[in-house]
């Protein structure tokens, strides 16, 4: 009987795993009694459950490299883990840190006298935000009026959120995720230093880039302004000369005919304090 129970085992069958436990074997005769203890163990082959092997694991960057996986049977089974597609065990403890190159998709074997069992596990491993870039479209570079973004990436997992500091004005947009600013009719507030930092609970880094607006064409307007004054005063001085220097022919002269006339003069030429004066007499129309 088992452990003390009144039933009796009696005859062959096949084992199972809850046959094991602790027998009394008892003999009896007219003459009198014995009794035997007999312990029975129960071997069996290797299996591997989600409890004692989860099916997908989260790491750290820069901890301790460990891929534990119990596994159940009798004899105990010995468990190797393997990364797929390179075949290497993962580092001991000791010896290495995790890194992003151990993500992926291992296969852990566990194996006894009696057979052996594979369960694959995933490891995702997190790490601080790194590689921070930014890009101004189309380039850095802007005319004073255009529009231009400037678009921030990161590595990082979790993925991380963005935070930006830049030069305030008014003509700024974000998107939706905060990755990216948008900037309309540039002016010269838009001009400086663009700084975004990304963020996840393991760290954050940042990035910068320096954006320049051309205000150039201003300076070239206000040339071309000075440039249309002093032509303007040369015109002037140039009609001037050209009415003083004209022979003057007497007579009378209709306006029509005198302005799309070469022959058009003064008709008056007077002296005066101011110097000599020029006149043109009309005719009523």
């Amino acid at each position: 009987a088992r452990d003390g129970a009144t039933s009796r085992v009696r005859g062959s069958r096949a084992v199972s795993r809850a046959d094991a436990g602790r027998y009394l074997c008892r003999a009896t005769n007219k003459h009198g009694s014995a009794i035997r203890s007999v312990l029975v163990t129960v071997e069996y082959e290797p299996s591997i459950g989600e409890t004692g092997c989860p099916a997908r694991r989260l790491w750290v960057e820069g901890t301790p490299a460990e891929l534990g996986c119990a596994a159940s049977g009798n004899p105990p089974p010995r468990v190797a883990c393997a990364k797929l597609g390179d075949g290497q065990d993962p580092p001991a403890p000791a010896s290495s840190n995790v890194t992003r190159a151990h993500a992926g998709t291992y296969q852990c074997r566990a194996t006894n006298p009696h057979g052996s069992a594979l369960r694959n596990v995933t490891v995702a491993v997190e790490y601080s935000p790194a590689a921070v870039s930014l890009r101004v479209l189309p380039s850095a570079n802007v005319s004073h009026g255009a529009s231009f973004s400037v678009e921030c990436r990161a590595e990082g997992l979790p993925a991380p959120t963005y935070g930006w500091a830049l030069p305030p004005a008014p003509n700024l947009r974000f998107a939706a995720d905060n990755r990216s600013v948008a900037v309309a009719a540039a002016a010269a507030a838009n001009r400086g230093l663009y700084t975004c930092t990304a963020t996840n609970r393991h760290g954050r880094r940042a990035g910068s880039v320096v954006v320049r607006v051309d205000e150039s064409w201003l300076a070239l307007a206000a040339s071309l302004g000075s440039l249309g004054a002093v032509t303007a005063v040369g015109l002037a001085a140039a009609g001037g000369y050209y009415l003083k220097t004209t022979a003057c022919k007497k007579g009378e002269y209709n306006v029509r005919d005198a302005e799309g006339s070469s022959e058009a003069a003064c008709l008056h030429q007077q002296r005066h304090d101011r110097g000599e004066i020029y006149g043109i007499q009309l005719t009523q129309p």
